[in-house]
């Protein structure tokens, strides 16, 4: 697929500051597990957070595709900062531009769109994952003209930074006629009474982003901030986490295609028996498979974004690409390490951050095996 002039442009902006800006310093915050302020601000200063939302809301006046392809060459070089982009635009800034009404938009949309504020998605559990609904024990129930939340969410991104302004939470509000949790969606401001943000994991990668575990006790918000239709909370999000499969299939072919391009740049350095190891044919078809496991894994997310932008079902190619794309990048990881040999299990060289960082694409916005379950179901074999 040939790009056009506009996601071309976008394409090599990115590019150029993920080289330029992101590479030279990203190494140092994630030895420090530091949030990058500074790589983040300068993002919104360029519109990414803004890239799929319209202009009469202070966005770019984009669209998913876009954010896709600066989420790609942003995790080329770093995903920490690919997946900060990512879930404040199409987990925190996305469903309130789904889902919200007018008065919803228009206080949370701008700030969301030029990278000022962060969103975030509280939908897991500590005693949750694949199973929401049955995980779920996170409740809210109305008081007068106000929601009290009580509960816990675990591995938030983007939840606890000093720029965080709104959490998009998940609780059972009720039962249904059928006797199943009624889940809706509830907009929690940071530094509300009761919303208690807990301390960074130490996690194995994505060590420059932010992920913590929130707990909600008496949390009152008022009643107008339910997103959307009482009762719609899990449609809404199985929507948003159809989308962000596509998302997160971008960053994998980024970090894949990373791992290309840092072997190929050592290969052609590194020597061993008279020549440059790239000279070896061992080493000409790992990367060979590499570059082979990116393109096949960017095609799967182009023609996912393709269906969705056309307004044609797209969940079964969203779990493709995501599925495809997060075994590439898991497998170009460890690939790239043992070309990189010993300087592989060094933290000062790239690829030993994807190594680290790659595991978790095959878990997060649904894990493997639950992707394999959906393309099962859209081919009918649940039915059987």
């Amino acid at each position: 697929m040939k790009l056009s002039d506009e996601y071309e442009d976008l394409r090599k902006t990115v590019e150029g500051f993920a080289r330029d800006v992101v590479a030279p310093v990203i190494g140092d915050y994630y030895e420090r597990e530091e949030f990058p302020y500074d790589i983040v601000r300068q993002m919104g200063a360029m519109g990414l957070f803004g890239l799929p939302i319209p202009e009469e809301h202070g966005g770019m006046g984009g669209d998913y595709f876009a954010l896709c392809l600066a989420l790609e060459e942003l995790a080329r070089v770093d995903s920490s900062v690919s997946i900060t982009l990512e879930a404040a635009v199409s987990l925190g800034a996305m469903p309130i531009y789904r889902f919200g009404d007018d008065e919803q938009r228009a206080r949370w949309l701008p700030g969301l769109a030029a990278g000022e504020m962060l969103g975030a998605f509280g939908l897991t559990e500590p005693g949750g994952g694949s199973d929401v609904p049955g995980g779920m024990r996170t409740k809210a129930h109305l008081d007068g003209d106000e929601w009290v939340i009580n509960g816990t969410k675990a591995f938030i991104t983007n939840s606890g930074t000093d720029i965080t302004g709104v959490v998009a939470v998940a609780a059972i509000t009720g039962t249904t006629e059928g006797g199943r949790p009624e889940i809706s969606t509830i907009l929690v401001p940071s530094g509300t009474p009761g919303f208690t943000v807990s301390k960074k994991y130490s996690k194995v990668g994505w060590s420059a982003s932010d992920t913590r575990e929130l707990s909600f006790a008496d949390c009152r918000v008022p009643a107008g901030n339910l997103l959307g239709q009482r009762g719609r909370g899990y449609a809404q999000f199985l929507q948003t986490l159809d989308e962000g499969r596509i998302a997160i299939a971008a960053l994998s072919v980024g970090l894949a295609q990373g791992c290309v391009d840092e072997s190929l740049r050592y290969v052609r350095e590194r020597r061993a028996f008279g020549h440059p190891i790239g000279h070896y044919q061992a080493i000409q078809f790992k990367i060979a498979d590499m570059e082979a496991r990116a393109h096949t894994a960017r095609l799967a997310y182009y023609h996912a974004a393709e269906k969705m932008l056309a307004g044609e079902p797209f969940k079964k190619e969203a779990a493709i690409a995501k599925l495809v794309s997060s075994n590439a990048a898991m497998d170009n990881a460890r690939e790239a390490t043992q070309i990189f040999g010993g300087y592989g299990f060094m933290n000062e060289f790239p690829v030993g951050r994807f190594y680290r960082d790659a595991k978790i694409l095959e878990i997060g916005e649904g894990t493997s095996e639950v992707q394999r379950m959906l393309i099962a179901r859209e081919l009918g074999l649940s039915a059987l």
